[in-house]
């Protein structure tokens, strides 16, 4: 037996150099090798060629073994991973069979698991030691303890007659603790065939690279030496690599432009290599901003604000707003210590602000500053309630209302924009910092601040969906929106989808150059990446899971106080008062539910809850009206005394409030009609650490791409809604942990540092790219 693969979590993105550096640095070498020597064409070619042959040997070395080193880690983690996911669905029937002694029932359902095609073979091992039972292909020479010393080992593989595999021991647990122990045998013979298409493409591609700049270099050398230096110099200087010469040599043309393509695919699989790194968290945050960003001010910019302080009698009451957008960018904020610029909207906000309207949040912690704007009446009027969610949320939404745009409201949101981008001016300490524009707010903003802050890194993040060019063409003001929004240095949203529906806006109604391959959009010498960045939340670390109650004592306290059977089956929705969140459809859905299944009456309860939003519009108004009115519909049909299905809470429920509803449910329903991502779906995911619980999922959020395991429905369809809420309601314990258990691995791993991380790191390597023009230009001024 012989055990080579290594089976510890990838580094890569650490301790890796990337390799569009080295390819760069290769080629300036060469350049340089070549253009010192003024010598006869000849003696010129041999210079150049033995350094290149040289350059490319030495790439083809270092890039090779750190491929094969990367496949083997991130396979072997992938194997792990599959493994444990493998026990923890077994475990149930594993446990029913050692109950009942009847092993035999274990071999249909262990023939099935082994049909996939990476598992080899499955073998059960009592706790003592002992092989119970195992699938034909296990090896009759392999015990369960020599299997247990192999799997603790960092590098378990196996060596078997039909080639080598993994081995994983884990083990089998229940309520009573650990019954038995799993070893999953998988193939390893699909790592080897990665890892060698690996190398023949990264070799072919490194010569491809090699003969390229061979030949055309040597082309270019018969030309005349003078302009040869001229152009030589201009490249290592990096004009050409970074954006087009004002005036290139017509020698190097071809070579530069080459270049720029091969170093634009580079980049783009390094930025993808990025996905598959984990383990984002503050820390890691707080050190990319002091690598790549170098300790740059962090600037957010956002309508709403993350703390609201309000006077309750003569009691000062700090209050988290229901917002999607402060849940995932407050714990960015707190980990970059920067400063937070927003609406001031709070009854009790000017009494805690000081001299400058700055004021030290959280309060207690202080751990970055929040400078609050003012605005009249009218101003939030226009602005507001006038042109963003009369006019630019609906025209994002597909909700089936219809945009309402005036010219009154267009003036108070210019004016309202300019005066962010004045303060955006007052609180950078430096004329370069990182400003992060959130939402349709400020569509203006990142050409308004790129005005005042020439130099500045404006990363501008839509939350909500961006429509179709047909659709936002019925905007009176398509091109200055746009024209605003193409002043970002990067433009994210929720889905690749949303990014192409804003290319293809901009192809139609701006003259503006676009790199489809790259997502760039070049407009008035500014380029623009468009980039897809899902948002999510703040995982829970156990500091705060310590604290929380047991799902069953936040059950028994839901229904105290609600007047709930405590043995009724629960589903909650949690939503602003909105019509783009579905919510009639939801008690159209429990309406079918009853009708469909009368046993559920009276024994089956609905909690929504609703925080207040937008209320002095009359479109809100109706809105909630109308969900009260079918409230007390359904109410009417199907309650008795002492017993109601339906309970609207239409009041702000605080964090902790939400969390203990998410904990006492059977189900959570999030039944959005358009949706840019809804971060309700994950924080329910989150708040259930005992694995249980069924997520009801829209199929029109763009959280329904990552959480695949929910119940999916479209919530325009009462009857799909309705069978998947039954569906939820009978599920079993067993497949209820095994969804929870994979959607609560997938939130975990792609947080709100995750989405965060990534976007600074793409703004990281752009002001590293501006920085080098901005030397070079200095030096040739000079």
């Amino acid at each position: 037996m012989t055990q080579r693969i290594d089976a510890s979590a990838s580094d890569h993105g650490n301790g890796t150099f990337p390799f569009h550096i080295m390819a760069l640095v290769c080629v300036c070498a060469n350049v340089l090798a070549f253009a010192r020597v003024g010598m006869n064409t000849i003696r010129l070619q041999l210079r150049f060629l033995l350094p290149l042959l040289i350059t490319v040997v030495a790439a083809a070395y270092l890039a090779v073994p750190l491929m094969d080193r990367l496949n083997l880690r991130w396979a072997s983690r992938d194997l792990n991973q599959r493994a444990s996911l493998a026990t923890t669905a077994l475990s149930d029937s594993i446990a029913e069979a050692l109950r009942d002694n009847n092993l035999k029932r274990l071999a249909p359902l262990f023939g099935r698991a082994v049909q996939d095609e990476h598992l080899v073979a499955i073998g059960l091992c009592a706790k003592g030691g002992r092989l119970l039972y195992a699938t034909p292909g296990f090896p009759r020479q392999l015990t369960c303890e020599r299997a247990r010393e192999i799997s603790d080992q960092p590098n378990p593989e196996l060596r078997l007659e039909t080639g080598a595999v993994h081995l994983a021991v884990h083990p089998v647990t229940t309520e009573a603790g650990v019954i038995a122990e799993l070893a999953v045998l998988q193939d390893l013979g699909f790592i080897e065939r990665r890892s060698r298409d690996t190398r023949q493409y990264l070799i072919i591609l490194i010569a491809i690279l090699g003969i390229s700049i061979a030949v055309i270099t040597v082309a270019v050398a018969q030309l005349s030496w003078r302009g040869w230096v001229a152009g030589a110099r201009a490249l290592v200087r990096g004009e050409g690599l970074i954006r087009p010469l004002s005036r290139p040599s017509p020698e190097l043309a071809p070579l530069a432009a080459d270049l720029r393509e091969r170093l634009h695919d580079l980049e783009d699989e390094y930025r993808r290599s990025l996905e598959l790194e984990s383990g984002w968290n503050p820390e890691r945050l707080r050190s990319l901003l002091h690598t790549q960003l170098r300790g740059d001010q962090v600037i957010v910019v956002s309508n709403r604000e993350p703390y609201i302080h309000e006077r309750h009698g003569s009691e000062l009451v700090v209050k988290r707003p229901a917002s999607g957008l402060v849940t995932a960018v407050e714990p960015v904020m707190r980990a970059c210590s920067g400063t937070w610029i927003a609406h001031g909207s709070g009854g009790a906000d000017a009494e805690t602000v000081d001299a400058f309207d700055r004021v030290r949040v959280p309060p207690g912690r202080d751990e970055y500053t929040l400078r609050r704007l003012w605005l009249t009446p009218e101003e939030e009027q226009g602005y507001y309630y006038g042109f963003a969610n009369e006019g630019l949320w609906p025209l994002c939404h597909v909700a089936h209302v219809r945009p309402v745009f005036r010219e009154s409201d267009w003036q108070r949101y210019q004016t309202v924009n300019e005066r962010f981008a004045r303060a955006v001016l007052a609180e950078a300490r430096s004329d370069d910092p990182v400003v992060l524009v959130q939402d349709y707010h400020f569509a203006l903003l990142p050409s308004l601040v790129r005005q005042l802050l020439p130099r500045a890194t404006i990363l501008a993040f839509w939350h909500i969906p961006w429509p179709n060019p047909e659709s936002f063409g019925i905007c009176p003001w398509q091109r200055e929106i746009l024209q605003g929004m193409l002043g970002s240095t990067i433009l994210g949203f929720h889905t690749p989808f949303h990014c192409k529906n804003f290319i293809e806006t901009v192809d139609r109604y701006l003259q503006a150059r676009i790199e489809h391959e790259h997502s760039t959009i070049s407009f008035e010498d500014k380029y623009t990446l468009v980039e897809s960045y899902p948002i999510s939340i703040e995982w829970p670390d156990e500091s705060v899971t310590s604290g929380w109650r047991t799902p069953e004592e936040c059950r028994r306290r839901v229904c105290s106080r609600l007047g709930i059977d405590p043995a009724f089956a629960i589903a909650v929705g949690v939503d602003r008062f909105d019509y783009t969140k579905g919510i009639l459809e939801r008690l159209n859905a429990v309406e079918r539910l009853l009708e469909k299944h009368p046993e559920w009456v009276g024994k089956f309860a609905f909690l929504q809850v609703a925080a207040p939003s937008r209320s002095s519009l009359e479109e809100y108004q109706a809105f909630q009206e109308r969900i009260h009115h079918v409230t007390q519909r359904i109410n009417g049909r199907f309650a008795s005394p002492g017993y109601q299905p339906v309970h609207l809470l239409a009041e702000h429920h605080d964090h902790d409030a939400v969390n203990e509803v998410f904990r006492a449910a059977d189900a959570c329903m999030v039944t959005s009609l358009h949706d840019g991502m809804n971060l309700v779906c994950k924080e329910f995911v989150a708040a259930r650490d005992d694995e249980r619980g069924v997520l009801i999922l829209s199929r029109f959020a763009g959280a329904a791409r990552e959480l695949t395991e929910a119940l999916i429905v479209n919530p325009y369809h009462v009857e799909e809604s309705a069978d998947s809420l039954h569906q939820a309601l009978t599920m079993p314990a067993a497949e209820q942990r095994e969804r929870m258990a994979s959607l609560r691995m997938t939130v975990r791993e792609y947080n709100v540092y995750r989405w965060a991380g990534r976007m600074l790191a793409d703004a990281g390597r752009w002001r590293m790219r501006e920085r080098i023009v901005a030397r070079v230009q200095r030096h040739s001024l000079g």
